[in-house]
């Protein structure tokens, strides 16, 4: 499973006019004998990332289908993965992939400029969301710092150490 979290704040290089452009250039296909039969234009950051991924991906093999199926993405960090530990890919880090003096934009801001209605409220669900996590940082930290000491200021007579190291720890 690979789950794509916060995709409002995914960068793209070159400016928000260039993206601006070439998003309405998209925009501009459409089946001429009845557009209601593709290609369809989403204007959820999430929605536009799968796409832009299924563009990389056999999608049309059912290896490729089910690669898929086991992505998704989200805006924000909903419920059940604002709980699990993330992890970013290096290789996809601005700082690593764009020269310093180049443009880039946000997705979300694209997203925002054709008619996602939703910026606002992701924006306030993340804030209640990072005062959450870092209520629960600073516990997790202060426990940890305890345990240590706590493990520190014990004293272990000779036999339970020998007993300790046999199974492991020490």
């Amino acid at each position: 499973q690979v789950v794509l979290v916060r995709s409002e704040d995914v960068n793209m290089s070159g400016s928000l006019y260039r993206a601006k452009l070439k998003y309405a250039n998209f925009k501009r296909k459409k089946t001429n004998s009845n557009p209601r039969h593709g290609p369809f234009h989403q204007r959820a950051p999430s929605k536009i990332v799968w796409r832009t991924i299924r563009g990389m991906v056999p999608h049309k093999t059912a290896r490729g289908a089910a690669s898929l199926d086991r992505l998704k993405c989200f805006e924000g960090i909903p419920h059940p993965f604002d709980r699990k530990k993330r992890m970013v890919i290096p290789a996809a880090l601005k700082v690593l992939r764009l020269r310093p003096e180049r443009k880039f934009c946000k997705l979300g801001d694209l997203s925002n400029l054709f008619g996602w209605k939703h910026a606002a409220l992701i924006t306030r669900l993340e804030d209640q969301r990072k005062v959450k996590s870092a209520a629960f940082h600073k516990k997790k930290v202060a426990v940890t710092r305890a345990r240590a000491e706590s493990v520190k200021k014990v004293k272990v007579s000779a036999e339970d150490q020998k007993i300790l190291e046999n199974a492991g720890f020490a």
